[in-house]
């Protein structure tokens, strides 16, 4: 195997535009209808040879604290899977954890599929792309979205993803994200799923500012109701003039789309902006 030099990537987080929850499955899981895009926001994860090392790996982390232990993490867990099928040297694996945590952004899916690209290419393994979703829809749903990293509509649990033109340049993006953490668990226990009347593909074709009346997210009603405080983010993005503002996954972050560059004040707040 031969070491490449660049060892560093940047793990993007995504949004969801529209989440319809439309039946539940056998296994316990839901199928889902939704659009991922990818956004700048970015982890930084880098992975270099470990001469001295006397295990499989050794973790180290900044930025955003951590509180699981390093098996326990995701990456780690794709690290392993890999290790199944091919012969990997000890490595030192540091991440920089930027992409706020229980925030629907896809960060831990996103860290998780950029490892295996990272390992794919620095070990030069020639894992096909399509062997890689394979391996990325093992670790966790939405982890495949990232091996593309392409817009996409996505159904089934968020794994079947097929992909779609979707132009936003120009528009600035705004999260926001209270210090709240909304769990998968939570966000599901009230939802009821049934079929969605309106069609995600045709819908994310019309002007942004028409979004506001066709492309919803399931998770709203069940979460404002337990969290208004993210309700009143959403509300409050459209008082400043955002074009379409929603709660992204199952939440806690809410997102605005805006023509001009918005004034904010929220206090005490994950708070990020970039023109897209």
């Amino acid at each position: 195997m031969q070491k490449k030099l660049n060892m560093i990537v940047f793990p993007n987080a995504k949004i969801n535009l529209g989440l319809n929850v439309v039946s539940k499955r056998p296994d316990g899981y839901h199928n889902l209808e939704t659009i991922f895009v990818p956004i700048p926001l970015s982890d930084i994860l880098e992975i270099t040879h470990w001469k001295d090392g006397s295990s499989a790996y050794q973790w180290s982390c900044s930025g955003i604290e951590i509180d699981t232990p390093p098996e326990s993490n995701i990456i780690i867990k794709a690290l392993q899977l890999i290790k199944q099928d091919f012969e990997i040297p000890p490595i030192q694996i540091h991440l920089h954890k930027h992409i706020p945590f229980g925030a629907g952004l896809g960060g831990g899916s996103a860290d998780a599929a950029f490892m295996l690209k990272l390992l794919n290419n620095a070990f030069e393994l020639n894992i096909s792309n399509t062997q890689l979703v394979g391996y990325a829809a093992k670790l966790g749903a939405d982890c495949p979205f990232f091996i593309h990293n392409q817009p996409a509509y996505a159904t089934g649990i968020g794994d079947k993803l097929s992909p779609i033109e979707l132009n936003l340049k120009g528009y600035y993006l705004t999260l926001i994200k209270p210090n709240i953490h909304v769990s998968t668990i939570e966000a599901y226990s009230g939802i009821t799923p049934q079929a969605s009347n309106s069609d995600l593909n045709k819908d994310i074709l019309k002007p942004v500012s028409e979004w506001k009346h066709c492309v919803k997210n399931d998770f709203e009603h069940s979460v404002f109701s337990k969290h208004p405080t993210i309700k009143e983010i959403k509300d409050q993005l459209y008082k400043l003039g955002a074009e379409y503002a929603s709660m992204s996954g199952s939440g806690s972050t809410v997102f605005g789309l805006f023509k001009d560059q918005p004034q904010l004040n929220f206090k005490e707040m994950f708070i990020y902006t970039k023109q897209l």
